[in-house]
């Protein structure tokens, strides 16, 4: 049960890894053909500046693995069903069409933040310079590159909806993150009481509760002392 339960959160966190990592790759380039002389500019658009919510499920279903360790019995299903539908969200969030449409116009707006100094330009020129302007009046036109990353991302938000389907199937039956610390405070409780039960009991019978605990050396040195 333990090697399930470790396998169940290590599929959950990789997969919730690998999209956070997939969408900070590029999946996208936006080309700008300004007028001539000036030359044509080539903007990366990642993942995330595409499809937002897929990172942030991936990120809330880390989270929710975190609720899975901390929990148990009905509890623990309720946090693998939400583990689920945080997966389930990821998948639909990256597997959403990336269009044309939506690559220039994340490029424009992530040049325009650049450019007023609101963030930094993910794209460069042809020649390996940062840039943070698109010129006015020119042709864009959006290649799409970053197919791979986008099933990456799709593939590790499939393994979040596969480890919430197991938790609610097998959580229940996995060890609790606390249950050796309270075997142990059990243990101790249970010996003080066994302590406390035989001190008062040799009150009773009128006998020192401390006598029996020097009664061994005692009895040795006087066996010591008999045979010299």
């Amino acid at each position: 049960m333990r090697r399930e339960f470790a396998l169940v959160l290590l599929l959950g966190a990789v997969g919730a890894g690998l999209v956070v990592f997939a969408a900070r790759q590029a999946w996208a380039q936006a080309v700008f053909t300004p007028p001539r002389p000036l030359p044509a500019q080539d903007i990366s658009v990642t993942g995330q500046q595409l499809v937002p919510l897929a990172g942030a499920l991936a990120l809330a279903g880390l989270a929710c693995l975190a609720a899975v360790i901390a929990t148990r019995s009905w509890a623990r299903r309720v946090a693998g069903a939400l583990l689920a539908a945080l997966g389930a969200g990821a998948v639909a969030a990256a597997g959403a069409g990336v269009s044309a449409a939506a690559v220039l116009a994340t490029a424009r707006a992530d040049a325009l933040a650049g450019a007023l100094g609101g963030s930094t330009t993910s794209g460069t020129s042809p020649g390996g310079t940062p840039h943070g302007i698109v010129i006015a009046g020119s042709a864009g036109q959006a290649v799409i590159t970053g197919a791979s990353w986008q099933a990456a991302a799709i593939c590790g938000a499939v393994a979040i909806v596969l480890a919430g389907l197991a938790t609610v199937w097998r959580g229940p039956r996995w060890p609790v993150m606390s249950a050796r610390f309270d075997r142990a405070g059990q243990q101790r409780r249970g010996a003080r009481t066994a302590d406390s039960a035989t001190m008062w009991e040799s009150l009773n019978r009128d006998l020192d509760p401390t006598a029996e605990d020097d009664a061994v050396p005692q009895s040795l040195e006087d066996q010591l002392g008999g045979g010299s």
